[in-house]
């Protein structure tokens, strides 16, 4: 283990944020740098807390089951470039999760049954950009070529990881992404102030140089249909994603100035590396309401900010989250306790247990304010507080509730089926009812979590090496028996 005594001696730290009014007025990284080049002064401390406990339960919060005592232990003895192999060894991107993943491993750390977890998601990020600054992250080059081709729809994590375990298995892969530019949510779906583009692009060139094909601007179920893209490639893998939005069909809905969240965003998200955005949605000297107390709303939350929004208020329809971990939610699960986003640090006004009943215009058919009421969850639905009802103005609202599936034009193409929820139903080996095809990410398990997309690209790559090679050397991050225990 690391340091013997570490959890008892050391307390947790994080690294610093830059101060939130100096944050607002840019779309840098919320830290000095890079997050991982702000936590190196305390990362050897913070990885000896890491008590290399009997059963790290860490590995079962974690999906991807990264080996996080042993890189924990490697970071403490100056080992970096061991513990950059053992990193990479569960997980193609840490630079992405190390970012953007909420860390359900630190909820399952032993050391945070009696007090607080080891820092296990900055230890991540700090030996990746540690490897990047000093050029130690290079391509792989397949030891053989198959003369096999894959096409993965889709370059968003779940795509990406499956893209680069195939191509690393000595595949031809093409991924197709209809956007102008690949990177699917992780380009026009996470601001700059989260993730910098730098950081996706750098992890790009690495694939373009192992091998991988990438093709933008392509719509599949247009540009290239369902049975052309069965009769050029000899597996075809779907990560799509799930972004259907959820609508909120209260009265109103039609006002102009009322948009979904990933139509806002990605506007955003392309002004602030540069691009020009006729027409674009702003929240300049607006004041601004975001249905939906999620990540997603804290993006817009953020995002409004740095735009000078003159007011942000973020409606939420379920109660409060307590502060601490609730008893229907024990250890090692991932409870929903109360969080405090970097964009909540930087102003905003959140309500809980409200829920919008209807829009109100003005008379040039814009949004100028909404009619709220607090409720209470009584008989299995939401009811009215009685005498709650209130309006607060709003010149621009954010739908930020959630995704309810995929887009199916090409599931129908290829005559996929589909589950009850509306997802690609797929078996254990990520196999759909349709030979040669496979889905993984959102588009077969719902919206979820980056670190979820990821561990599903590599389980679906090894599913796909094995019917296109008869056997695979490559890992499987999760078995069946695994899935069904942390769905």
């Amino acid at each position: 283990m690391a340091d013997p005594k570490g959890f008892m001696t050391t307390p947790r730290e994080v690294a610093a944020r830059r101060p939130a009014d100096e944050r607002v007025r840019d779309w840098s990284e919320v830290y000095p740098g890079s997050p991982g080049r702000a936590l190196l002064p305390i990362i050897s401390q913070q990885a000896g807390r890491c008590m290399d406990c009997g059963i790290p339960f860490c590995h079962s919060g974690c999906p991807l089951g990264n080996l996080i005592p042993e890189w924990n232990d490697l970071v403490w003895r100056d080992e970096w470039q061991t513990a950059l192999e053992r990193l990479h060894a569960t997980n193609n991107f840490p630079e992405f999760t190390g970012r953007l993943c909420p860390a359900p491993c630190e909820t399952a750390c032993v050391v945070g049954i009696t007090g607080d977890p080891v820092t296990i998601k900055n230890v991540e990020v700090a030996i990746i950009d540690k490897a990047w600054d000093d050029s130690r992250v290079v391509p792989q080059q397949p030891e053989w070529h198959t003369a096999k081709t894959v096409a993965v729809i889709g370059s968003g994590p779940a795509g990406l990881a499956a893209a680069q375990q195939l191509t690393r298995a000595g595949h031809t892969v093409v991924v197709y992404e209809r956007a102008d530019a690949i990177g699917g949510l992780l380009r026009y779906g996470i601001p700059e102030f989260k993730m910098e583009k730098s950081v996706l692009d750098r992890r790009l060139k690495q694939m373009v140089l192992e091998g991988t094909q990438f093709f933008p601007s392509v719509t599949i179920g247009e540009d290239i249909t369902g049975p052309e893209l069965l009769e050029r490639f000899e597996a075809v893998v779907l990560a799509i994603g799930a972004t259907k939005a959820r609508d909120l069909p209260a009265e109103g809905r039609e006002l102009a100035g009322i948009h979904q969240a990933m139509e806002y965003l990605p506007q955003a998200n392309r002004v602030a590396v540069g691009q020009q955005v006729e027409g674009q949605i702003s929240a300049a000297g607006r004041d601004v309401v975001i249905i939906g107390g999620g990540d997603t709303g804290a993006d817009c939350l953020g995002t409004a900010l740095r735009q000078g929004a003159r007011s942000v208020t973020q409606l939420e329809i379920m109660p409060t989250p307590p502060s601490t971990r609730p008893t229907h939610q024990p250890w090692p699960t991932y409870p929903m306790t109360f969080k405090v986003s970097s964009a909540h640090e930087e102003g905003g006004e959140r309500l809980y247990a409200v829920s919008t009943t209807r829009f109100v215009g003005d008379d040039e058919g814009r949004v100028a304010g909404l009619d709220l009421t607090e409720v209470r969850f009584e008989g299995g639905r939401f009811v009215p507080v009685e005498g709650s009802e209130r309006h607060i103005p709003a010149q621009l609202v954010l739908l930020a509730m959630g995704f309810v599936g995929p887009e199916t034009t090409i599931a129908e193409q290829l005559g996929v089926e589909l589950d009850e929820r509306g997802n690609i139903r797929r078996d254990e080996q990520f196999a759909t009812n349709v030979p040669g095809v496979f889905a993984c990410g959102d588009a077969g398990r719902g919206q979820s979590l980056i670190v979820w997309a990821i561990a599903e690209g590599r389980s679906a790559a090894k599913g796909v090496d094995e019917y296109l090679s008869g056997a695979s050397k490559l890992p499987r991050p999760i078995g069946p028996e695994v899935r069904q225990l942390l769905v």
